[in-house]
């Protein structure tokens, strides 16, 4: 939790007396002094503007004449509810804290973390580039409309020459008045988006004054060309004032063919259109760093537009079912110039409201730049963003959109693109919904918005109706986006990002696990669902890549957990020194590629300490059975960090992301003849401790000797054929017999089987071993294991050996009880010989399989067949008295000197299930 920003640090309230600090961050741009706009100026403005757009002077015709007034109100309130559902998920967000530069972008990468909010964040970014390119590319044709030379309105200056290249120019222009207001700073743009305001709400004013004031007139319509090129007949429209005929007639759907596309209008295509135009309910929470309360000015400020708006869309749909009829409405979308008592005031508001809108998207795009480049995502591409001036003003991130907007503009025609742009908002609100619903459904304590109107039901719902929404407006357009975001995630992922934000993610996940934890029922373990939880206690790392790395092969989904013990006493500390710890191991297991836990403790002996973990370790169901340790010997211990390529670091150290190399976490490799954390005496004694609290034990000696392709990951269709062998009874005890029934014997039959299901060993050949006495009858008892097998499924090859010749004194008169050799009741030369024979044994059938080479894997492929990769061994109780440990740890380095990676292993419970 270093990472951590207290609330109460960042107010100072345990500061120095007098120390100030905005409780809104310092997010924006140049912190608390940047942050002058109101509620109105910062949020209503702009909010307001963007909604109207050029939609309401030159769309409002097109909804009504092709829809009807009924099927218009309920495409107007689907939209608005589809917006609301946002609005309240933006309120939640920003008043449960402070709110930063970057607006959108902010809320969703502070909860969905930087790679997903990074990626959307661009794609926000983008769409309101381009809607500035579309809204100036808008604004250029309804200047032309009327001022053009080519213009075929009857009424105008038509001065002004047409072409691709004098529209480029007229965007070009235009784009410089709106940059040039963008960076000057956002009070200059406040003031001119309020006086852009003022005339749209007079504009407006004279529109709805007209409906009342203007009488019943006949409008004749531009002529429209014929299908072979002639002209059509010139039709009239009618303004027949207050009609209850003219409501009723237009009360119903009348698509029709849409005289500026020809393209045949449905519900789907004029519903898109509409929405397109009510999407800007984000450009007052763009200007959330230069807000002075955005916590408060965000939602209060976008509900305040957003019920404005839909006020005056509401209004203008009934006025115009009530006074034109459907020739007017379909055939002239700017039929607001016709009725108006003052047409130039019309003008003034398209004009008015596409240039305010071309702000807003520069400006808001400017903003979410700014905090793009703020938080380094995308490294040193969007450097020149982060430069502000002395106010604060991002002029670096104002003059970079200015130049993708420049570039936009290179297009022309952008009908195809504005339906990306609309996709592009969608995918941002989506996320928005996402963000909310996922901070609800976490429950985490922190999340208390002051607003409590929404639930996860209102999230959930916002989120499904923005993704209907972006493939009913442009199917194409919506995959395209959610693959964009999706690589855009996955190379922010690869670089990496800020981890101190939080991942809400990781408060789901939490949630989630606790609650199935309570479910997992320890009392309803059945064997037929039995894996394997390892605890794999490991000192020094270093020394146990390639144990760590095969148990991980083991554990078939189960539990998997890397124990270690610090040596030390809390009372003698001044702090705990394991804490500090788990930030290199966490590491590790990253590095290491391996799916486990971490675990650590602080003993005064690693005995204790053992005990400790094999207690405490896990939760719930889910808690170790089996313990795995590396085997006591007198080998120097190697660096596996100096060898394995995904450990392989800078020469100075440091990693990539300036934090330290793992080599300088790890101490160095234990030099020979050094003294041990861990006597042999509580080596053994961790082992007796682990089988009284009823855990398998599995000891691991040579397994640095594996192939490399052995330990790596879905390698096994290239790894080369090698024998895994498996011994099921104890080889230290002389009499043969139905030992590879016993429970223990069954256990490793399951280990190796599991091992074998690990694509790096598909193509390892299971063999076990069935050991014979001197006087028993070959066939008999490979028969029994053979029936054995196939009731549990598993295909291995099975060999018969004689066991008892290499005993000393052959077969004892009476049976023994296991572990007789080593518990003391032969003697410690007859118990050598025993143990240096089974291993005599073993080694030879390692030869075997090699046509009479050397044992051991290192040989590899010999004219005789393939090598043996691993051997499992069944490993015999400790002696019940301790002082026969260091005895009892001599026979089994004696059992398995030189074999090569070998597994010793006794299991306690049963594991294998012969029914369904």
């Amino acid at each position: 939790m270093a990472s951590e920003n207290s609330p109460l640090l960042a107010y100072r309230l345990l500061g120095d007396e007098g120390a100030a600090f905005s409780a809104n961050g310092a997010g924006g741009p140049g912190g608390a002094s940047a942050r002058k706009l109101s509620t109105f100026l910062g949020v209503v403005v702009p909010t307001v503007l963007s909604m109207f757009s050029i939609v309401v002077f030159l769309r409002i015709g097109f909804v009504v004449g092709h829809a009807g007034l009924l099927q218009a109100l309920a495409m107007l309130l689907v939209a608005y509810f589809i917006l609301a559902l946002t609005v309240l998920s933006v309120c939640a967000i920003a008043t449960n804290g402070a709110v930063r530069g970057g607006g959108a972008y902010f809320m969703i990468s502070r909860t969905l973390g930087p790679e997903v909010g990074g990626s959307i964040g661009l794609m926000f970014y983008l769409a309101n580039v381009c809607g500035c390119a579309v809204s100036l590319l808008g604004l250029v044709e309804a200047v032309l409309d009327v001022f053009g030379a080519d213009s075929t309105q009857s009424s105008g200056l038509q001065v002004l020459p047409q072409g691709y290249g004098w529209s480029l120019l007229y965007g070009s222009l235009l784009l410089g008045l709106v940059g040039g207001v963008c960076t000057l700073g956002a009070g200059l743009y406040a003031r001119a988006s309020f006086l852009t305001f003022l005339l749209v709400s007079g504009s407006l004013a004279s529109v709805l004054v007209s409906f009342v004031a203007v009488g019943p007139r006949s409008i004749p319509l531009t002529p429209r060309p014929g299908p072979n090129g002639s002209s059509l007949p010139p039709q009239v429209g009618h303004f027949t004032g207050f009609n209850s005929s003219t409501l009723k007639a237009n009360l119903g759907a009348g698509y029709a063919k849409d005289y500026t596309t020809g393209a045949m209008m449905t519900f789907a295509s004029v519903f898109a259109v509409l929405f397109n135009g009510c999407t800007g309910i984000m450009a007052g929470a763009n200007m959330s760093g230069e807000l002075k309360d955005p916590s408060r000015a965000i939602p209060l400020g976008t509900i305040v537009a957003v019920t404005y708006t839909f006020f005056i869309y509401t209004l203008l749909f009934f006025l115009s079912s009530f006074t034109c009829d459907r020739t007017l409405l379909q055939e002239d979308y700017g039929f607001f110039r016709a009725i108006s008592l003052w047409p130039p005031l019309v003008l003034t508001g398209i004009y008015a409201t596409a240039l305010s809108a071309s702000m807003s998207s520069l400006i808001g795009a400017s903003r979410i730049l700014h905090a793009l480049a703020q938080d380094d995502l995308f490294g040193v591409i969007l450097a020149p963003a982060k430069v502000v001036s002395r106010t604060g003003n991002p002029w670096g991130a104002v003059l970079y959109s200015w130049g993708l907007v420049q570039l936009v503009l290179l297009a022309g025609k952008l009908n195809t693109l504005a339906a990306v742009v609309t996709v592009f908002y969608l995918v941002a609100y989506a996320a928005v919904d996402l963000s909310c619903l996922s901070l609800e459904w976490a429950s985490a304590p922190n999340f208390r918005p002051t607003f409590s109107l929404f639930s996860w039901h209102t999230c959930l719902l916002g989120v499904a109706s923005c993704l209907l929404m972006m493939f009913l407006i442009s199917p194409g357009a919506a995959g395209g986006s959610l693959l964009l975001m999706g690589l855009l995630s996955a190379l922010l992922t690869a670089r990496g990002g800020p981890s101190s934000w939080g991942y809400v993610s990781q408060a789901l996940l939490f949630h989630q696990v606790r609650k199935y934890l309570l479910r997992l029922d320890v009392r309803k373990d059945h064997v037929k669902f039995w894996r394997p939880q390892l605890l794999l206690l490991v000192g020094n790392p270093r020394g146990a890549l390639p144990l760590l790395r095969l148990a991980n092969q083991l554990k078939k989904g189960g539990l998997y957990v890397l124990g270690h013990v610090t040596l030390g006493d809390l009372d003698c500390l001044p702090s705990d020194p394991v804490q500090p710890q788990y930030g290199a191991w966490l590491s590790l297991v990253d590095r290491a590629q391996v799916k486990a836990f971490v675990d650590l403790t602080l003993s005064p002996s690693v005995r204790q300490g053992a005990q400790h973990l094999l207690r405490i370790s896990g939760l719930g169901g889910m808690k170790p059975n089996t313990l795995v340790l590396g085997f006591y010997d007198d080998a120097a211990p190697q660096d596996h960090f100096l060898t394995d390529p995904a450990f392989s670091e800078a020469a100075d150290g440091i990693q990539e992301g300036g934090s330290p190399a793992l080599s300088s976490l790890f101490p160095p490799p234990r030099a020979p003849g050094s003294p041990r954390a861990l006597s042999p005496q509580d080596y053994v004694a961790t082992v007796a401790d682990a089988l009284k609290m009823n855990k398998n034990v599995v000891l691991a000696r040579a397994c640095g000797a594996l192939p490399p392709e052995r330990l790596s990951r879905g390698s096994g269709g290239t790894s080369p054929p090698h024998h895994v062998d498996v011994w099921p009874l104890n080889l230290l005890r002389p009499r043969g017999g139905p030992g590879y029934v016993d429970v223990c014997g069954l256990f490793l039959l399951q280990m190796a089987t599991i091992l074998g299901m690990v694509p790096a060993w598909h193509s390892a050949r299971l063999r076990i071993f069935l050991c014979l006495g001197p006087r028993e009858a070959p066939g008999a008892a490979e028969g029994r294991l053979r029936a054995l097998l196939s009731q549990l499924r598993i295909r291995a090859e099975v060999q018969e050996v004689v066991w008892g010749e290499g005993a000393g004194s052959g077969e004892p008169e009476e049976e023994e009880e296991e572990g007789d050799f080593v518990n003391g009741r032969r003697g410690d030369a007859e118990a050598e010989a025993l143990a240096s024979s089974a291993n005599a044994l073993v080694r030879a059938q390692q030869g075997c399989s090699r046509g009479g080479g050397p044992g051991g894997p290192e040989g590899g492929d010999g004219e005789g067949g393939p090598a043996t990769a691993l051997t499992f061994l069944y490993l015999p109780r400790p002696p019940a008295d301790a002082a026969r440990y260091t005895r009892y740890l001599a026979l089994l380095e004696t059992l398995t000197h030189d074999l090569g990676p070998t597994l010793l292993i006794h299991g306690v419970t049963p594991v294998t299930c012969t029914d369904l």
